[in-house]
């Protein structure tokens, strides 16, 4: 009897010890999938993963005036969305030219959900004084523009354009022959009235006899631009400069010509690479980063930037395949550090 025990004792312990092994031996292809995230701290110090929820891109929309490529306005803030160190998923409508339908892109991009609207025109202000009480939670951008019309959920942002208007009016002296330098503007308003007077200023400074300003009456009326880039050219100028997305006309004429030209809002040498000197540039991710940033800690607007030479917003950016004369880049130089130091008036 006590042997039967002991045997069946004996079976029982051999059974367990091959439950046990099979456990212990089961393969990787048995495990149910599972997707982890490792985080930087877990990976960094110990190796080990952990599983995080995955975070949503942040949905920013712009609404701009004119093409999203123009090389000029739109194509600023185009490009500096897509410079943010963020995980964003851009929604774009351009060529808003009429406001009825700037208004309903906004608004229709705030009712799908979108975190942030840009409103990217300075006459698009009115249809945000409507729409923007109607989505609290919606973050809107608008520019260019100098306050926020006492709306708690809308940044304002404008270029401090006079600035480097007046370091290209400096180098556009420098090396003018004639001494007549020409200016196509479209509206009076916004940044281009800026951009022109800071412009005016810097080449009469530098020395220029006299600055022809003509202004179109239009933002995006190309013939108009290059109907007032041939008048300037009867009347003897021998460089040009212009601002707003019309501008591609009278570059076509100056690089007909031989003109030189002076780009601003974008980096223009790709449209005349001989003949584009410079190009004030606007790098708005310099103070979006500071706006989304504010919204992270839960600050949706009421707050007005400007981007300028000082911060990096603004940048001068020479094309080098125009040979300028001895000299000149020096002054550009000295006229960007006058400004920045305030021992400069650009006018403006």
């Amino acid at each position: 009897m006590k042997k039967n025990r002991l045997f069946r004792l004996l079976i029982a312990v051999f059974a367990l010890a091959l439950v046990a092994a099979a456990c212990g031996g089961s393969s990787a292809e048995d495990e149910p999938a599972t997707t982890t995230v490792p985080t930087t701290e877990a990976a960094g110090a110990t190796g080990s993963e952990t599983t995080e929820p995955v975070a949503a891109p942040l949905r920013v929309a712009i609404v701009a005036p004119s093409a999203k490529d123009d090389l000029a306005f739109t194509q600023s803030m185009v490009d500096a969305v897509n410079a943010l160190d963020r995980d964003i998923e851009l929604s774009i409508t351009d060529g808003t030219f009429v406001i009825e339908d700037a208004a309903a892109a906004i608004r229709g991009y705030a009712e799908d959900g979108n975190d942030v609207v840009i409103a990217h025109g300075t006459q698009f202000g009115a249809s945000l004084i409507e729409i923007a009480p109607d989505f609290p939670d919606v973050t809107f951008l608008w520019g260019t523009a100098t306050d926020t019309q006492g709306l708690d959920n809308v940044f304002a942002y404008s270029p401090a354009a006079d600035e480097g208007g007046y370091v290209n009016g400096i180098v556009a002296a420098g090396i003018s022959e004639s001494g007549i330098i020409g200016v196509v503007g479209p509206l009076e308003a916004g940044d281009a009235v800026a951009y022109i007077k800071g412009f005016e200023t810097g080449a009469l400074d530098g020395g220029a006899k006299s600055v022809n300003i003509t202004y179109t009456g239009s933002f995006g009326d190309v013939a108009l631009a290059a109907e007032a880039a041939q008048a300037h050219l009867v009347n003897g100028v021998d460089v040009l400069t212009g601002s707003a997305q019309m501008v591609v006309g009278a570059v076509g004429v100056a690089s007909q010509n031989d003109i030189p030209w002076f780009g601003n809002q974008a980096n223009q040498t790709s449209l005349a690479p001989a003949l584009v000197v410079a190009s004030q540039v606007y790098h708005w991710e310099v103070i979006l980063e500071e706006m989304l940033s504010l919204r992270d800690a839960g600050v949706l607007g009421g707050q007005a930037f400007e981007i300028n030479l000082a911060n990096g917003g603004l940048v001068i950016e020479f094309n080098p395949g125009y040979d300028l004369p001895e000299g000149v880049r020096a002054a550009a130089d000295a006229a960007i550090q006058g400004i920045i130091g305030g021992t400069i008036d650009t006018g403006f």
